[in-house]
């Protein structure tokens, strides 16, 4: 289908919600008019009436998982650009138009990334999900959570805020993946290998993305980015194989192999407490970090779960180094 707007954004999903509801609501607000939407879901929905005079089609996909369900929206849509943006997720006002300006006036960006807000309305514990990621420290990269300037090329950028020139798409082949998470990985490594072009991380292409509300669903998702991050390491490692991702895993070694051999050789011991006090310091500097951006209960109960994503995410990164062949799974 020949491109006639200038924008499709692409949305996946299950099933209808009131996370979706709010995302067309705000994706109505956007000052840049010429664009058509896009949605995915598992199976036949209607439109709501409050959506009736929006460019909507529906494409009903079956349970497959968000990377194939993408393509299928991308054969369906009319766009010359693909703003790809997640059901739990919306934009703000000027987001198309910051992508449009990027596109027109830097010919070799051939795809935009930008952060991934956490609303401040989320619940508390969504907030403090999603405070582990606001330190370089604790989440590895808080530009992916919060602006922070300058603009610059990236090898990686997550699928939920990321908008590319249709012509690289198909260039490189679209998602075309059966993993899921780490599809977005993937499609980043393809654009480096096949295209000469950039991809431009841009701190004011602003979205907000609500967050994991209970602990148990925060390492859910935290363990399968480590696991399918470890297979990734081994199988594809032209931006998955950097030391920033091993750190948990070595983290959770220390832990173990640490703890047994200082109980029978004291200078262990002692080097065993000094690995520990240092990373106390690195909660404090989290924290410190964290409350730039939340309230200081939030930082606070952020701690823990500091803890217990480096030590998870740790866990399933090694799972996904041993594993020969991973499965991916929907997380139905």
């Amino acid at each position: 289908m020949p491109p006639n707007n200038k924008f499709s954004i692409i949305i996946p999903f299950k099933n209808w919600s009131s996370d979706l509801d709010e995302c067309l609501i705000q994706i109505q607000k956007l000052s840049f008019k010429e664009f058509d939407v896009v949605l995915l879901p598992d199976k036949p929905v209607k439109i709501p009436d409050a959506y009736q005079g929006m460019p909507i089609s529906i494409i009903p996909t079956g349970a497959i998982n968000p990377a194939l369900k993408r393509d299928q929206g991308v054969k369906g849509s009319e766009g010359k650009y693909l703003a790809f943006i997640d059901d739990d997720a919306y934009p703000k006002t000027n987001w198309l138009d910051i992508a449009y300006k990027i596109f027109i006036t830097q010919p070799n960006t051939c795809a935009i990334g930008g952060p991934a807000i956490t609303p401040n309305k989320d619940s508390f514990w969504a907030r403090v999900s999603g405070a582990v990621f606001l330190s370089r420290f604790s989440g590895g990269f808080p530009e992916r959570y919060i602006p922070k300037p300058p603009a610059r090329i990236v090898s990686d950028w997550p699928s939920v805020n990321l908008i590319v020139r249709r012509e690289t798409f198909e260039a490189v082949g679209g998602f075309d993946s059966e993993f899921w998470p780490g599809e977005d990985t993937l499609f980043c490594q393809k654009i480096s290998e096949k295209t000469s072009m950039i991809i431009l991380y841009e701190p004011e292409l602003i979205i907000w993305h609500h967050r994991r509300k209970k602990i148990q669903k925060h390492l859910r998702q935290i363990g399968n980015y480590g696991l399918h991050r470890g297979y990734f390491a081994k199988k594809f490692p032209k931006n998955s194989r950097k030391i920033i991702y091993f750190i948990p895993t070595l983290w959770v070694v220390f832990i173990l192999t640490g703890f047994v051999i200082s109980l029978f050789v004291k200078w262990v011991f002692i080097f065993y407490l000094a690995g520990w006090i240092s990373y106390l310091i690195v909660l404090a500097i989290s924290l410190k970090d964290i409350c730039r951006y939340e309230t200081k209960l939030v930082g606070y109960c952020a701690i823990p779960y500091i803890l217990l994503t480096h030590l998870w995410y740790g866990i399933k990164f090694a799972q996904g180094l041993i594993t020969t062949k991973l499965i991916s799974s929907l997380g139905r």
